[in-house]
């Protein structure tokens, strides 16, 4: 079988979690898109409280908790990403103001509009773009922000081999208009939209991703599993380069009304 003949969703979910956990960023990212989201938003201060959803080991939260003032606690549903955070947070002597938690972004243990910010780089398809806006506004407060990187169409038509990928992996996928019109109608007013640039994928993505594949494959040599969700990435790979300019990561920063 080849890469294409599966999707994200025939894998073992701790398999990939165990794929992902010698990577710094589990997704298409980096310091300076992180950075740059952050500049459109204002307002924090040594009380404010951040929640970063779905945060993977913590390659953003670090860089979210070196440059705003507020406490943030990273919630993710693999215990080994939670494990490599606190240790990070530990080494950047951030552990006073960051705190891992294993918990779910759709059972969130928050109180309603207790948070100031809610920050999410590449996870929230796990529960839906839509769904999440809608879930997760409830926690912010009135002028509170929110952040998300989102999987989107950067035209109306798209080539059917990436458009049949895509939407087997994830049928939300949709242009960034309608995801304004979305962020919206959950209550948002979008302040800043902006394509996470090439070397977010390839840089900080494919390229750690071929050494995670050998660690990963040493581990499981002979695992069929574990060597399709290899090939399953590699096609991801070679079907980006392949049609980027079609589609990618966007940063969506919204503010509550």
């Amino acid at each position: 079988m080849s890469g294409n003949d599966h999707n994200i969703h025939d894998f073992d979910i701790t398999l990939i979690c165990e794929y992902f956990s010698s990577m710094d960023r589990q997704g298409p990212g980096s310091q300076e898109a992180t950075q740059k989201a952050l500049s459109f938003i204002g307002d924090m201060h040594e009380g404010s409280r951040i929640a970063d959803l779905g945060c993977g080991t913590g390659g953003q939260t670090m860089v979210l908790a070196q440059n705003t003032p507020g406490n943030i606690i990273a919630i993710d549903l693999f215990p080994g990403f939670i494990d490599k955070l606190n240790d990070n947070a530990q080494k950047l002597n951030l552990q006073s103001r960051v705190k891992g938690i294993i918990g779910s972004m759709d059972k969130l243990d928050f109180q309603l509009k207790e948070l100031d910010l809610i920050w999410c780089e590449g996870a929230i398809y796990n529960i839906g773009f839509e769904k999440g806006m809608n879930y997760w506004n409830k926690f912010l407060k009135k002028g509170g922000y929110v952040a998300v990187t989102e999987a989107s169409w950067f035209i109306e038509e798209q080539p059917k081999e990436i458009f049949d990928f895509w939407n087997e992996a994830y049928p939300e996928i949709d242009t960034i208009p309608n995801k304004i019109a979305q962020m919206q109608k959950a209550g948002d007013v979008v302040i800043a939209s902006f394509i996470l640039p090439e070397t977010c994928w390839i840089n900080n993505f494919f390229v750690p991703g071929i050494r995670a594949q050998k660690i990963f494959l040493d581990k499981y040599k002979g695992n069929k599993s574990a060597e399709e969700f290899v090939k399953y990435e590699k096609h991801g790979a070679e079907l980006y380069n392949k049609y980027k300019e079609y589609y990618g990561y966007v940063f969506y920063i919204g503010k509550k009304i």
